[in-house]
């Protein structure tokens, strides 16, 4: 290594730190959001007050004033009419917390950001990635009070649609801040990249599939239709629920996405296929003819004992019929997945360069 790539490898050292920080943040508060659903805290903070909403209720007089807030929408009137004060408080903390993890983001990011600007430690070339960072935050923040919105005048829990579009977006704001980190930490790397056409397309359907089977985890919680038909293998006594070609029937394609029990088998379906998918790709890792390097290999053998070990989350989750604790497990799984078979395409597809993105 010269002494150029020595010094652009350190320099980039704290700009690394930084996003990876975001990375963290991002996932935690994927965690504490499933907390949150699972809790049925979501809809407890019924008004979207991105300054003072910073600092929560501090006398009683004002948590008086945020329960009767929460008493006017229908999730109280009809599922929690029975909630004292007490109970308010313990869902009430889950979406605090949940919020203020948004905004330390936000200033995680503006701060750090504002340093390095003036310092002069960012480059040309990653200036545009990050401005679209903080604006994809934004909007990740506009989302989730959309789909908060949802709950609040006619039903008693958010729109499976906003909850999917809310969580996929997450999942986008992390994997392309990963990716940049990948791209300042490989930059002036020399490991060779000779990977077969026929493997680098197989991983990208691979990961594709994987995002759909993310969204589908996201129907099956807006759903609830992990409460349902809560056996394994089969359905039930039936491999195919039967009230699925009924609902198929009554509202045709719709149903895939908006029947709980379609929902619940399609996403059971999908895992399968993603877990078949990443087998196969592990099996013939150390296939010549796909030329893998030992990063490329390493990556799958990660996203294999993720992908096992999500599975047996998936049907214990279901087989228990969704405890708190592992359902948010199931989940947090779900990102170390993304985040390995990320690894995997970033590396099938990365062409070695010795350039970096920092001065």
């Amino acid at each position: 290594m010269t002494n150029g790539e020595t010094q652009t490898h350190i320099n980039n050292r704290p700009i690394i730190i930084w996003l990876y920080t975001g990375c963290f943040l991002v996932f935690a508060m994927v965690i504490i959001g499933g907390i949150t659903r699972l809790t049925g805290s979501g809809l407890s903070i019924t008004e979207w007050n991105v300054v003072t909403g910073t600092i929560p209720p501090l006398n009683e007089e004002k948590w008086h004033e945020e329960f009767i807030k929460y008493q006017q929408i229908p999730q109280f009137k009809k599922l929690n009419s029975d909630f004292t004060l007490n109970d308010f408080k313990n869902i009430y903390w889950w979406e605090y917390l949940h919020r203020l993890i948004g905004r330390i983001m936000g200033i995680a990011f503006i701060v750090p950001f504002l340093y390095f600007l003036l310092k002069k430690q960012i480059s040309r070339s990653l200036l545009p990635k990050l401005l679209f960072i903080f604006a994809w935050g934004a909007w990740q923040g506009f989302l989730g009070w959309y789909m908060v919105k949802s709950g609040l005048v006619h039903n008693t829990h958010v729109s499976h649609y906003r909850l999917a579009i809310h969580l996929t977006n997450a999942f986008i704001t992390f994997g392309y801040i990963y990716w940049v980190t990948l791209g300042l930490k490989s930059g002036a790397s020399g490991i060779r990249n000779n990977a077969s056409a026929g493997v680098k397309k197989l991983s990208l359907i691979t990961f594709i599939i994987l995002i759909i089977q993310i969204v589908y985890g996201a129907f099956v919680a807006g759903t609830h239709a992990g409460f349902m038909y809560n056996t394994w293998p089969k359905m039930g006594d039936t491999w195919i629920a039967p009230n699925i070609g009924d609902a198929y029937r009554t509202n045709g394609l719709i149903s895939l996405v908006d029947n709980p029990l379609s929902v619940q088998f399609l996403h059971r379906t999908i895992a399968l296929i993603v877990l078949t998918l990443i087998t196969y790709l592990w099996f013939n890792r150390n296939n010549k003819t796909w030329n893998l390097n030992h990063t490329q290999i390493r990556a799958i053998n990660i996203s294999m004992f993720f992908i096992l070990t999500q599975v047996l989350l998936g049907i214990f989750t279901l087989l228990l019929i969704v405890p708190i604790w592992l359902g948010v497990t199931h989940q947090a799984m779900a990102f170390l997945i993304f985040a390995a078979m990320l690894y995997f395409v970033y590396h099938m597809f990365h062409k070695t360069k010795n350039k970096s993105y920092y001065h």
